[in-house]
């Protein structure tokens, strides 16, 4: 079995001044799960910078100072069990993460999605995609493409998803839309006076139609298939999820990152729950001999 030294990534890390501005910092980043590393000048690991945290829940101006927009997640250190990172992956709603030492240094990162690559093989993802689907999981948030971008806002804040499933009337899928794709006209700077800088009209934007702002191209799979299916479409598509749809095209499931994570952690417990009763009742059938 690897172990958190064998996959940790120490090249190619989106870093971060904490003198940068929002705006600026956000823009190199590519979804709400993405992270950029904040360091300071002597080159001191001080924090992430995300969309979740930084705009959809604590709504700082988009000039504003990184440092002042800092989010500190989870630390992650080297020695930490890979179904212990994958926790931590959840928990922190954030797709990359910092790797430590046990004296704080900073060693590198892990992504959700490295996690997975080198999962993959794993013979627990070779079952079918309805063991995803054995306990009882949240109902599939939709919107109609014809309803307005401020309901799917309203949307995005009660649900706390990050996506929704846009279908049409006939209850067929017609795409995804991400709250990241929003974000870019919720980070506007403001300017003299302490009024946003508009770049389009915000309220004209909210009273348009959803289907404005869509992705049409979603990957998607029947329930019948396996989970590697769905692992080996989101890891060579680098995408975060996997629409399920019956024959007409109804969406009936979406598999995210979040649910192979959660499901090869389940398995871990369970096969560590298996192995600690047999060894309990290997020492109590000696104990009564």
């Amino acid at each position: 079995m690897i172990d958190l030294q064998d996959i940790l990534k120490k090249d190619k890390i989106i870093k971060v001044s904490p003198d940068e501005t929002l705006t600026k910092a956000l823009s190199r980043l590519s979804t709400s799960h993405d992270a950029g590393f904040v360091f300071d000048a002597d080159d001191k690991y001080i924090g992430v910078i995300n969309p979740y945290y930084s705009l959809i829940k604590s709504s700082h101006p988009g000039n504003s100072k990184v440092l002042h927009c800092l989010h500190h997640p989870p630390k992650i250190y080297i020695d930490f069990s890979l179904s212990k990172v994958a926790e931590l992956l959840i928990q922190s709603k954030i797709h990359y993460l910092p790797v430590l030492d046990r004296k704080d240094n900073f060693l590198g990162i892990i992504s959700a999605r490295r996690l997975l690559t080198h999962l993959k093989e794993l013979p627990i993802f070779k079952e079918k995609i309805s063991v995803l689907f054995r306990f009882p999981k949240r109902p599939l948030v939709v919107i109609y493409e014809d309803e307005s971008i401020a309901k799917a806002v309203h949307i995005f804040k009660t649900s706390k998803f990050s996506k929704i499933i846009v279908i049409n009337r006939d209850m067929k899928l017609k795409g995804i839309l991400s709250y990241y794709d929003l974000i870019s006209f919720m980070v506007t700077p403001k300017g003299q006076g302490g009024r946003r800088e508009k770049v389009g009209d915000k309220s004209h934007i909210n009273s348009q139609p959803v289907k404005n702002f869509v992705k049409t191209f979603v990957l998607t799979l029947k329930k019948e298939g396996l989970v590697s299916d769905a692992f080996k479409l989101m890891i060579d598509k680098k995408i975060g999820s996997v629409i399920l749809v019956d024959e007409e095209r109804h969406p009936v499931g979406i598999i995210t990152t979040r649910d192979l994570l959660r499901y090869f952690i389940d398995k871990e417990r369970f096969q560590f729950l298996t192995r600690a009763s047999s060894k309990i009742r290997l020492f109590l059938s000696r104990k009564r001999t």
